[in-house]
């Protein structure tokens, strides 16, 4: 796999490294990004993923020029019209190979979706992550709904859902949300370790836990997908979402009116 263009990809020792590779915008997504990020996990012949950005952001969710302004009118009607899962959510929450977020720097609305996405997060001490889509005047993806409160408890991920905070990576190793925290420079040896570590053991055993994981843990993530979809079609037409998007923009404080 080497005809990425927003993504790189490597193999060694069994394990698979994904790059986001757009750091002049912080690694945020497009609609190329996702479509490559999901190839990249749909095809990988790895038994573990460390999945990571190219230095100085992990990824800072969705491009905001791009999806919420330029394709915003696009999105929300593709999105009340068929509301399903989002397709690279789906990949990830369904891959049978462990994944490791190695949280280089932001990880941000989207950026933090990926990183609860994967099995198991280890942080950089620059990391900084945050689930902000309240912000601009949306709900966060399934991840965020379906998973953000096993890790770190009801309490804190409603707190952390409805401010649209964003954390340190002290704080996210204090409240659960990732598991270790090392400096920087150690970032992706120690994220390389255990996902070889990982790889070492045999493949179709780690496969079946993780399937079990998901029956014992998961909800149906195609429902909860479609209840998201159709929600965020209505809340991309919203006075405040504008605003949110607007304000972000402009570097101003937003004045939301509940429209």
């Amino acid at each position: 796999m080497t005809d990425f263009t927003e993504i790189r990809y490597e193999e060694q020792d069994h394990v698979g490294i994904i790059s986001i590779d757009r750091p002049e915008a912080r690694n945020a997504l497009t609609h190329t990004t996702y479509a490559e990020l999901s190839r990249a996990v749909e095809e990988t012949t790895a038994r573990c993923l460390v999945i990571t950005g190219v230095d100085p952001a992990f990824c800072s969710g969705d491009d905001v020029k791009q999806i919420m302004v330029n394709a915003g009118k696009q999105v929300s009607e593709g999105l009340r019209a068929e509301p399903r899962l989002t397709p690279t959510a789906g990949v990830l929450l369904r891959t049978d190979v462990p994944t490791i977020a190695a949280v280089n720097g932001a990880a941000v609305g989207w950026g933090m979706e990926l990183a609860i996405m994967c099995d198991i997060r280890v942080a950089s001490e620059k990391a900084k992550m945050g689930e902000l889509f309240v912000k601009r005047g949306l709900c966060t993806d399934v991840p965020g709904i379906g998973r953000l409160a096993q890790l770190v408890g009801r309490e804190m991920a409603a707190e952390l859902l409805f401010t649209g905070r964003i954390i340190d990576g002290a704080t996210a190793k204090e409240i659960g949300l990732v598991s270790r925290v090392v400096p920087h420079d150690e970032l992706m040896p120690t994220a390389l370790a255990l996902a070889k570590e990982i790889a070492s053991n045999p493949p179709l055993a780690v496969q079946r836990i993780k399937q079990g994981m998901r029956k014992a843990l998961d909800p149906d993530w195609d429902e909860l997908g479609r209840w998201v979809s159709a929600s965020l079609g209505e809340l991309f037409q919203t006075e405040d979402h504008k605003e949110g998007v607007a304000s972000f923009l402009e570097k101003r404080e937003p004045r939301y009116v509940g429209r």
